[in-house]
Parts: structure tokens; sequence; C-alpha cells
């Protein structure tokens, strides 16, 4: 218990500066659904949704490889100036291939003669995150997570201030959005090169970068598929959805650029269960490695296995209960909701999006052992498939169903690439997870959400009939906590 508690301080550490630094940047969400239009948001959404993509090619899966290899802290100043020169000499080269090649990218973000800026920004953003990534795997690994917290706050802070200034001050259109990212990304990534400068006294070694190679190159298949079932769906969206068909399923006028920014507003929604697998996994990589000799492992990784999905049950339950009062929020000063009434139309896809990122949460679960035996090979198959099921389904779903097709191709994806990983860990590291007692919770609070809608017409009051589902929903997950998490044997 006392290794769990571990964990859960780090994570709870990494979740403070996490859901502090999202809940700051979602007051981006409210001021960009006022200002912007559905189709203008929609451009933004396909942006992030390259950079992205790109950001997996540009980090070569270096920050896994720092992870594993710099814990060794005899080795770690030159594993740290080997894997950050390594990626200075990747990013500028991608950099400028980019810079040559947008004529032929441009087009596929909505991006028109005109926009050649933001395409601008969007590579310098790319540069600067992927060098403030091995300092930050650095404080990570070191676990410093106070001064991770400070730093990822401050980065939030200095983009949101500058997106408020440009937008409301000087009255800026979407550029605003990139040039407050830029700015932020790059004092942000000066910083850390000043905090983490010592590290460079280490010396080049080849040997280090082979090693690192071929233990990272791996994720970026991996990374390439996660953002494949993560972004790709926005341009689907905006490339396979016809004009007929949206207005069709939306109603008239609305076209395949006013679907993606209804759909990219709404599945931020998802981002409250995207917080607690990106806080876990904060702490999630550098624990496990600290302990994977330790006899009781594989007990000790199914203990964690529980009580991560008794904490996402109750994320999805809450935001899957309370969609429609969320997006209600009034922000003050901004005479405005959490999200623009003219995004309500997607907030359907929420809980699907919620129970995909849950399955996400799944997957970084089983990858301790991938990590552990370094068999880093079996992911790119499993991201392979999911990618091939996500491109699969966006095609058949999206002519029928728009964007709740997309949302369930998500899920669909995640769900298959946890449960295949599961299958193949099994073999490489056993540890026995409490998988039926974890279906059994997904089904309790899948039942309460979809009964929602029935409960709201007997009792006649939907937020009674919500507070009713969930207070049913968190006394079963009780119950499942009484049960405990991992049967042993009896000495």
């Amino acid at each position: 218990m006392t290794k769990l508690k571990e964990l859960f301080s780090d994570t709870l550490i990494y979740g403070i500066s996490s859901v502090l630094a999202r809940f700051i940047n979602y007051l981006l969400v409210p001021l960009h659904t006022k200002v912007y239009g559905t189709a203008q948001y929609g451009v933004i959404g396909l942006v992030y949704a390259a950079i992205a993509f790109l950001n997996v090619v540009f980090t070569f899966g270096m920050e896994s490889a720092y992870l594993r290899y710099a814990k060794d802290r005899e080795k770690a100043r030159s594993v740290f100036k080997t894997i950050q020169l390594t990626l200075l000499g990747i990013a500028t080269v991608l950099a400028v291939l980019l810079w040559m090649l947008a004529p032929l990218i441009m087009p596929l973000m909505s991006l028109g003669s005109g926009t050649h800026s933001i395409f601008l920004m969007m590579i310098g953003i790319l540069w600067f995150d992927t060098l403030a990534l091995v300092p930050f795997a650095e404080l990570r690994l070191v676990r410093k997570p106070v001064q991770y917290a400070v730093i990822r706050t401050v980065n939030v802070l200095i983009n949101i201030g500058l997106n408020f200034y440009l937008i409301l001050g000087l009255g800026w259109g979407i550029e605003a959005v990139f040039v407050a990212n830029l700015l932020a990304s790059g004092v942000t990534t000066l910083f850390l090169w000043m905090l983490t400068a010592r590290m460079l006294g280490g010396t080049w070694q080849t040997p280090i970068l082979k090693k690192a190679m071929t233990f990272g190159i791996p994720f970026i298949p991996a990374g390439l598929g996660y953002v494949i079932n993560e972004m790709l769906d926005r341009f689907f969206l905006n490339n396979y959805l016809s004009d007929a068909t949206a207005a069709g399923l939306y109603g008239a006028g609305t076209t395949p650029e006013d679907v993606v920014g209804i759909y990219n507003a709404c599945y931020k929604l998802a981002v409250f269960m995207l917080l607690l697998i990106q806080m876990f996994r904060m702490a999630w990589q550098p624990f496990f490695l600290r302990y994977a000799e330790d006899e009781e492992a594989p007990e000790l990784y199914a203990d964690v296995f529980f009580y991560f999905n008794i904490a996402a049950a109750a994320v999805f339950l809450g935001i899957g209960l309370f969609v429609n009062q969320i997006v209600q929020f009034p922000i003050p000063g901004l005479d405005a909701y959490l999200i623009d009434p003219k995004f309500w139309g997607g907030l359907s896809i929420v809980p699907v999006l919620l129970g995909a990122y849950w399955f996400h949460g799944w997957y970084m679960n089983f990858s301790a052992g991938v990590f552990i035996e370094e068999e880093t090979k079996i992911l790119p198959k499993i991201m392979l498939a999911g990618a091939v099921i996500t491109v699969v389904a966006n095609l058949v779903l999206i002519p029928f169903f728009g964007m709740m097709g997309s949302a369930f191709a998500t899920l669909f994806s995640y769900a298959s690439m946890a449960l295949l990983l599961y299958r193949e860990v099994r073999g490489v590291y056993p540890v026995p997870y409490p998988i039926i007692k974890v279906l059994g919770m997904m089904a309790l609070v899948a039942g309460c959400v979809l009964l929602q809608p029935w409960a709201g017409m007997i009792i006649d009051t939907q937020w009674i009939a919500n507070l009713l589902l969930l207070g049913i929903g968190l006394g079963g997950l009780a119950l499942f906590v009484v049960s405990g998490s991992v049967r042993r044997p009896q000495s």
C-alpha cells in the first residue's frame, strides 16, 4: 500500500498541475467558440491535428528511450546530451522539409495562400516542443513534479494571456491562436534549457544513440497509430463528409468545415477523462520502472489497474450524466458559456469519446510489461491494427452517421488496441489484472448513462434523475472497492 500511496502522491501532483493547466487552458474554448465561427474553429482543429501527427515524427520515440536509459544516473548526462542533440538535428531538418512542402500540405488543413504565416508558426511550435521533450522527461525521471507543474502552468498562462490580449484586445483572427502558442512554447523551452543545462555536461556516445534508436523507433509507428486514432477523424470529416450529408444530418447550410468545428469543440469535453489518463501516465512510467525488479510487482500493477478503473468510472459517470449542464456553465467576464450554443449539436458524442479514452487508459496500464521486458516491437503492429480500424470505421460510418460515426470509430480502435495489447503482454509479462471486475464497472456506469433519457421522463426533473443515477453508480463502485482488487493465494 505504501507503493500505491507513492504513485497516488506523484499522480496527484502531476494531476493538480495538469488539471490546473487544462482548466486555465480550457478558458480558450469558450473564448474561441464565442468569437470564431464553426468553420474557423474547424480550421484550428485541423492545424492542431497536424501538429499532433507531426510531433510523433519530430520526437522519434526519444521520450520513452530517455526514460528507459537515463534511469542509470551515472550515464544520465551522456544520455541527455546524445538524445537532445539528436532531436535538435532531426527537428531542424524536418522543419526545413515542411517549409519546402508547404504548398502540398496546407490545403489538407484548409489553409489558403493568405495563411502561410499560420503554417510557419505551426512549424515553430513543433520545433520548440520537440526540444522541450527531454528536459521535461528529466524532471519526471528525477521526481521533480513541482518544478514540472510550475513550468507547465506558466506555459499555459502565457498562452491564454496572449490569446485574450490578441483576440479581445487587438481583434486578431485565428492567427492569434498560433502566435500565442508559439511564444509560450518558445519561452518554456528556453527556460527548460537553462534549468537542465548541467545535463549537457556529458559526452556524445554513439552506442547510446544506437540503443535509444532501437528502443525508440518502434514508438514512431505506435505514436502515429495513436495520432491517427486521435486526430485523423477531423480530416475524414472535412474531406469525406459531403455537403449534402452534412446538411441532411445537421441542418441546411451546414458544411463539412462546420461539422469539424462542432466535433472539435465537443471532443474537448472528453478532456476530463484525458486529464486522468495524462496525470496517471506522467507518474506511472517512472513508477513501474522503479519497481520492475520487485517480486510483488505483478500484483502491485494489478492493484494499480483496479484503482485506476475506479477513478475512470467515476469520471465517466459524472461527465456522461451532466454533460448538458456542464456546457451551460457561464464564464464570468466573457458573457459566454463553457461552449457556445452553436456547438451543442455534437454533445451526443461525448460519452462515446469518454469510453474511448477509458480504454486508452487500459492500454497505458498494459504497456508496463512491454517497457520492462523491452519488447517494444509489440507496439507497432497493435497501433497499426488500431489505425486500420480507425480508417475503415471512419470511411464506413461517416457517410451515414457523421461525427457520431467518427466517435464510434475512435471507441472501436482504442478498445481493440487495449485488448490486443492485453493478449500480447500476458505472454511477455503476466499480471493478474482483474478484467472481469473492471468490465463489471464499465457495464454499471455505461448503464447509468444510457438510462438517463428514460429516467428523466419518469422522474420529470432531469437534475433529480441524474443525481439518482449518479448515486446508484457511485454506490455500485463503492461495492467494487469493498470487494477488493486482486485475489492473492492464501498463505
